[in-house]
């Protein structure tokens, strides 16, 4: 037998399980743990109770690796401009938008399951079509970010449902903005503050509704406008029922000013106040 690594990152990781085994051991004896604040001690249970595995993708069955993979969106030749002379400087950001969005969701439900509460996918992405030196033109734009997307929430959605985890798990897809109505003279859209689109799955909401309206073009709302505060007040509805909530004394200052908020917002999505 050979060791196929290093002999000091083998050490490494058997320290480190050494020491997961001591926390396993700590944690049956609780007076151990009550010098430990919230978050710590989630934590370190989600790691005592084996939740660190579901980063370990070789535990997922191949096919359904396969059903979330977008590497397949990968494609340089799209960064090409003026002629295909030049490469658009957001390379980075488009390139981890087409080889792992699609991971990135496997790996959110997989941490639903281990436990975890609150999971945001972030990441290096890139959702700008500007058509400039730096991004993409709305073509391009289709292929390397719209495609990959609709196909990572895609299994995500068949994937939830296969489990039974639809309404267990809510899934918000939103950015910070919406872009132009108008396509500018380089054939792209620019930021747009005034109207964003905005998707929710599972949590046990209603399926199927289209929610607020807007002008033809999408660059204004027509009717009641819904706000962020509606969106909050339908994340916070599908935890507790945040109308029943009460206000105890021992809670943290900003808890209570958090609770006091909630009960101030406006109805879910589709409801009035």
């Amino acid at each position: 037998m050979k060791l196929s690594m290093s002999r000091d990152r083998f050490d490494d990781r058997r320290s480190l399980l050494r020491s997961l085994d001591d926390v396993r051991r700590k944690f049956d004896r609780v007076a151990e743990t009550s010098g430990l604040n919230g978050l710590q001690t989630q934590a370190l249970d989600l790691i005592a109770q084996g939740g660190a595995e579901a980063f370990d993708l070789s535990k997922e069955d191949p096919r359904t690796i396969a059903r979330y993979d977008t590497s397949g969106f990968y494609d340089p030749q799209q960064w090409k401009y003026e002629g295909g002379a030049k490469e658009r400087n957001n390379i980075p950001w488009y390139t981890a938008h087409t080889k792992t969005l699609g991971k990135e969701l496997l790996l959110a439900r997989r941490l639903c399951e281990a436990g975890c509460g609150f999971i945001a996918i972030h990441s290096e992405f890139v959702w700008d079509f500007h058509a400039d030196v730096n991004n993409v033109a709305i073509p391009e734009g289709q292929k390397l970010v719209i495609s990959p997307f609709d196909h990572a929430v895609s299994a995500f959605i068949e994937d939830c449902e296969a489990r039974g985890l639809s309404d267990k798990i809510l899934l918000i897809c939103a950015g910070e903005m919406g872009r132009t109505p108008r396509i500018n003279k380089n054939g792209g859209r620019d930021h747009w503050g005034r109207l964003a689109p905005l998707m929710l799955y599972g949590g046990g909401i209603t399926h199927g509704q289209v929610i607020g309206a807007s002008t033809r073009d999408g660059g204004e709302s027509v009717g009641p406008a819904q706000t962020p505060d509606d969106l909050l007040a339908t994340i916070a509805h599908t935890l507790f029922d945040y109308g029943q909530a009460r206000l105890m004394p021992e809670l943290p200052a900003e808890v209570k000013r958090g609770l006091a908020e909630l009960q101030q917002m406006p109805g879910v999505l589709g409801e009035t106040a």
